[in-house]
């Protein structure tokens, strides 16, 4: 999915189409009362804020601040559970859901358990939602929590609950709305299954169920995705000539995206300019990002630097435009620029955040310039910097290119220390390092390096042992590498 459908639907900040749909978690009042509440900075907030460390709980807090004799207030508690959810704490915000309810004897309204179950999904996963839902009285079992809980099944593309459950939505007259229809969609969109999307669509204009901005998203999504220049043109013709289909930038950045993938570069910047002239004060960093790397695609390096000089003059840029931009300009392989632009980054003293310099390492590594790459990194060290793996990665390629086995070899195993579950590096990388280890008949090093890859759980135990047949009977085996690759 592109990034702009993402950015439509909104999925990534908890509930999908909680922008469009927020009165399923608050009412207009409760939104009220949240802004005054955020205004005055609520001492609870600030107290719960600071600590992001996901193993503090905060029941203990919650707990010293009623003993203290400080009072709590049902929405305040609310607004917190969002806000958390909104900066993806989900185990701190699903805690206070429960702290609520459990310690503060506040009964639980449809939308609370809505966004709880989607904690619950992101804290616990899939079965313990199921277990929840089917442990929740039949009298809150209501519209909100049904698109809840196939919401959760949508998210984990588990299709056939996804079906039983929006029949079960047809079953109790629920379906009046366009939002289960654009969920069940969003799945099979994501899933591939673009011949159900027309029959959904069309059993919403049988029931007379608008289908809104974000089903035509979709659809166009799809189209684009097949190719289909018929399909997206007739969509774009929809969304334009309905006057019950409010268009905003997110919606022509979606268009965009779609006349760019089937190679339509005209049509891609008409769009781009209707775009423009829809970015507003909210959220309108995001639209500048979107701007920036579509210029960059359809190679308009002019519109490019305008565009940029444009944001800078209306909006404070903050750390993913410095990367929209940084990647933009490396499209046109300019180190120079985007090296200014890191420089200008620099100087803003924003949260650091190593996805930033991480373009430009990644790309004086593939230029043969790892030198330049080394000192950015060290750089970045003494400032209290905290490499990602790429980092780690990209540098291991480096020094693979320049013949500098020892080095990669000690780059990668910095990568396997931070990388995250499921990670491994590519067969080209590995077999590169233990090639040179085998070649060098450094029998030591070559174990060494295998048992390590073993302890931080890169590898299975069946894998490494196979590797360290390498050095059976302290002998370096030669062309073992290529029988197990298929299996690194």
């Amino acid at each position: 999915m592109s990034l702009s459908l993402n950015r439509l639907l909104n999925s990534r900040s908890g509930f999908p189409w909680k922008r469009r749909f927020g009165h399923f978690f608050s009412s207009t009042a409760a939104h009220t009362r949240s802004f005054s509440l955020y205004r005055r900075m609520s001492p609870l907030y600030w107290r719960i804020f600071p600590l992001g460390d996901s193993k503090i709980s905060m029941v203990p807090v919650l707990d010293e601040w009623v003993q203290k004799g400080r009072t709590v207030n049902e929405e305040e508690l609310r607004d917190i559970i969002q806000k958390l959810n909104h900066y993806r704490r989900f185990k701190h915000a699903l805690e206070i859901s429960q702290w609520m309810s459990d310690k503060r004897y506040i009964p639980l309204m449809p939308r609370d358990i809505a966004l709880r179950m989607n904690l619950i999904l992101k804290v616990h996963g899939l079965e313990q939602v199921e277990n929840y839902f089917n442990n929740i009285h039949k009298n809150l079992k209501t519209y909100q929590v049904y698109i809840a809980l196939l919401n959760c099944y949508a998210l984990e593309k588990s299709v056939d609950k996804a079906e039983a459950i929006m029949q079960r939505l047809r079953d109790l007259g629920f379906v009046r709305t366009a939002l289960g229809y654009n969920t069940l969609m969003n799945v099979y969109y994501r899933m591939g299954n673009w011949e159900k999307l027309d029959i959904l669509m069309h059993e919403m204009e049988e029931k007379g169920i608008f289908c809104d901005k974000f089903t035509l998203a979709i659809r166009l999504s799809a189209y684009a995705a097949a190719s289909n220049i018929v399909g997206i043109d007739n969509i774009v013709t929809r969304m334009e000539s309905d006057p019950r289909i409010i268009l905003d930038w997110n919606s022509y950045a979606v268009v965009a995206h779609g006349y760019l993938k089937v190679g339509l570069v005209d049509k891609t910047l008409v769009m781009m300019k209707k775009l423009e002239e829809l970015i507003d004060a909210k959220g309108s960093n995001v639209a500048f990002d979107n701007l920036l790397k579509l210029y960059a695609e359809t190679r308009q390096r002019d519109e490019l630097d305008r565009v940029w000089m444009l944001y800078k003059k209306k909006e404070k840029i903050y750390n993913k435009g410095y990367m929209a931009m940084i990647s933009s300009l490396l499209k046109f392989d300019d180190i120079d620029a985007a090296e200014k632009v890191l420089e200008e980054w620099e100087s803003r003293r924003l949260s650091y955040d190593f996805r930033v310099p991480n373009f430009l390492i990644d790309a004086y590594c593939r230029k043969g310039l790892t030198e330049k790459a080394e000192a950015l990194v060290n750089k970045i060290l003494t400032k209290g910097g905290n490499p990602l793996v790429d980092t780690w990665f990209y540098l291991a390629n480096g020094y693979l290119e320049d013949s500098q086995i020892p080095k990669a070899v000690e780059a990668l195993k910095k990568a396997v220390v931070v990388c995250p579950p499921n990670w491994k590096p590519s067969k080209n990388t590995l077999a590169t390092c233990l090639e040179y280890l085998e070649g060098n008949r450094d029998v030591e090093g070559a174990g060494e390096f295998i048992r390590f890859l073993q302890n931080e759980g890169i590898f299975s135990v069946g894998v490494c042992k196979r590797l360290l047949s390498y050095i059976e009977n302290g002998k370096p085996q030669p062309n073992r590498l290529g029988e197990i690759e298929g299996d690194v």
